[in-house]
């Protein structure tokens, strides 16, 4: 069992620790004048949701990445509530949803976007723009590719549909556990994972160990610093929210076996592709393009795939919305202006 001592990785990785006070955030949501915190239940899975703007004016999905929830489009929504309509899920097993154990829920990418669409049908929409982010991209273009009826516009942040985007070497060592669970060093000698395996002393880490790392403080810290060019724009509430979530009891084996599950996913990219030339939705991209996990080459072949595309790459990481917020929000408002009302008369 791996012990959570990554102030060695990190170091090793040239990165810059920061002092944390952790604020409670497991058992109450932040509250934001505008912003309602609704649970609805879905097969007996309570879903958490934020909710803000007028229901009757254009609809965004947000769905979320790992290993955060609705809580990172906290100023997204108050930032775009006086003219769109927001609503925020947490997958379960993130967030304020239910964490039922592994052997209670079936904890796969086609199982949470099927209870995420049903979650959209029982809260009543009809139409809506989805913004993809991490985890957000396979379930929502799961949904997409469905009922591209129901799609305005795609609002892609590190959201991967195609194989360049995790042909890099964070995700070796995870797609050889997609290939045998029971792995040892599989995909764990290259430059990135090596200083993982000396911070640990354990030159034949098994990647289950290995994986393990990426629900850790330091790793979490990792996801939000690395790549931003100034730390101290990255607030401590991102990780003082995320991490007492991810270390309850159990979650861990809940995140092992999405790590698993997303190994369904490279299977979809060319369905999902083909609902990109087929359809054709307005696309904005708004991609952090020092990310580790996703990195930019993920983002360039959209370009292959959508003739009405707008591309941004931004000078930060992986959580792009933390420290570029407000340009993040000044795009979308710009570009769902021009777009929908052309995409609802086209449909």
């Amino acid at each position: 069992m791996i012990k959570n001592n990554f102030s060695k990785v990190f170091s090793t990785l040239i990165f810059v620790a920061l002092s944390v006070t952790f604020v409670d955030s497991t058992t109450r949501a932040d509250n934001v004048p505008g912003v309602v915190y609704r649970t609805v239940t879905i097969e007996d899975v309570d879903i958490f949701y934020r909710e803000a703007g007028d229901p009757d004016r254009p609809t965004l999905l947000l769905l979320h990445g790992f290993p955060t929830s609705s809580h990172m489009f906290r100023d997204l929504i108050t930032e775009l509530a006086d003219e769109f309509h927001l609503v925020a899920p947490d997958y379960p097993g993130y967030g304020f949803s239910s964490m039922p154990a592994v052997d209670e829920f079936d904890y796969s990418f086609d199982n949470v976007s099927r209870i995420m669409e049903k979650f959209v049908d029982t809260i009543g929409l009809d139409r809506f723009s989805l913004y993809l982010m991490d985890y957000g991209a396979p379930v929502g273009f799961r949904i997409a590719a469905s009922q591209p009826e129901r799609i305005d516009t795609l609002i892609v942040q590190n959201g991967n549909a195609y194989f360049e985007g995790i042909d890099n070497d964070f995700w070796e060592p995870i797609r050889e556990y997609w290939r045998d669970r029971g792995a040892v060093n599989k995909g764990l000698d290259n430059a990135f994972w090596k200083n993982v395996k000396a911070a640990y002393k354990q030159p034949q880490m098994s990647n289950d160990d290995a994986l393990r790392f990426l629900v850790t403080l330091g790793a979490t810290k990792w996801q939000y610093t690395n790549g931003v060019p100034n730390v101290e724009a990255v607030s401590p509430d991102t990780w003082g929210h995320v991490q007492p979530l991810l270390d309850r009891d159990g979650n861990i084996d809940i995140q092992l076996q999405m790590f698993y599950s997303y190994g369904s996913n490279p299977p979809l990219y060319p369905e999902w592709q083909e609902y990109l030339r087929e359809h054709q939705p307005a696309t904005l991209i708004v991609w952090g393009k020092h990310d580790e996990i996703f990195p930019a080459a993920g983002a360039a072949p959209y370009k292959r795939d959508l003739e009405n595309l707008e591309y941004h790459l931004i000078d930060t990481g992986h959580f792009a919305l933390e420290t570029h917020g407000q340009e993040i929000a000044d795009l979308m408002r710009d570009f769902l202006n021009r777009r929908i009302q052309s995409s609802v008369a086209a449909n």
